[in-house]
């Protein structure tokens, strides 16, 4: 792991959006493999570790997931659960023309990966160690996040609003923006969020050889 990226995984407070699990010692437990797994990888990190630090015995946190792999299935699936249903809050905000709901992703998207980066890590890059059938309720919810994601290119291309070479290039490649947030960036006054958030939506615009106008709505 690079030393930026710890440095940040250490700094960030927001571990899991506050809704997405209730409180609880389920809470407790995958908060707190959400950090060893981001920092230490989900291999390099033992049930013995994670029940030292929450102060309980392995076998009770058996009670609450059946194995290690369960732990990390639940994290991946409420990464994607909270994603999809970031990009529907951020839609139904947008008006209808496909270059603002665009933006509202791009926008959304890298909000997101910068507010909760173990998330980010941890489903983007962990995800791997499962087997397909504990993966598959969290790919199922990627699935629709990127048909919806499709669906808005499909129809700005359409309009002649969009000129792109492949939908689903260009979709993985917005895509990506956001995934390799917690690698290099790090809030600061030089590169605030927001910031951050507006050259993001400025780089998916180029690569959809889109124009915005000046207050946001068609040109």
């Amino acid at each position: 792991m690079s030393s930026l990226r710890a440095s940040r995984l250490r700094a960030a407070k927001a571990i899991l959006p506050p809704s997405s699990v209730p409180e609880g010692t389920r809470r407790r437990i995958l908060e707190v493999a959400l950090r060893f797994f981001a920092s230490e990888g989900f291999h390099g990190t033992s049930v013995r570790d994670m029940a030292k630090v929450l102060e309980l015995q392995p076998s009770a946190l058996y009670s609450h997931f059946p194995s290690k792999e369960h732990i990390l299935s639940e994290l991946v699936r409420v990464g994607y659960e909270v994603h999809a249903s970031t990009l529907q809050a951020a839609l139904r905000d947008a008006s209808d023309d496909p270059i603002e709901q665009v933006c509202a992703l791009a926008r959304a998207h890298t909000l997101l990966h910068a507010t909760y980066p173990h998330l980010a890590v941890v489903v983007n890059e962990e995800i791997f160690a499962l087997t397909a059938e504990l993966a598959a309720p969290a790919l199922a919810i990627r699935a629709q996040s990127m048909a919806l994601v499709l669906q808005i290119l499909e129809r700005g291309v359409a309009m002649g609003r969009f000129s792109i070479p492949d939908k689903a290039a260009t979709a993985s490649a917005l895509s990506a923006i956001g995934v390799r947030i917690p690698s290099w960036y790090e809030p600061s006054e030089a590169l605030p969020l927001e910031a951050l958030a507006d050259i993001h939506v400025e780089l998916t615009l180029r690569m959809l050889r889109a124009e915005r106008s000046p207050r946001g709505g068609r040109v």
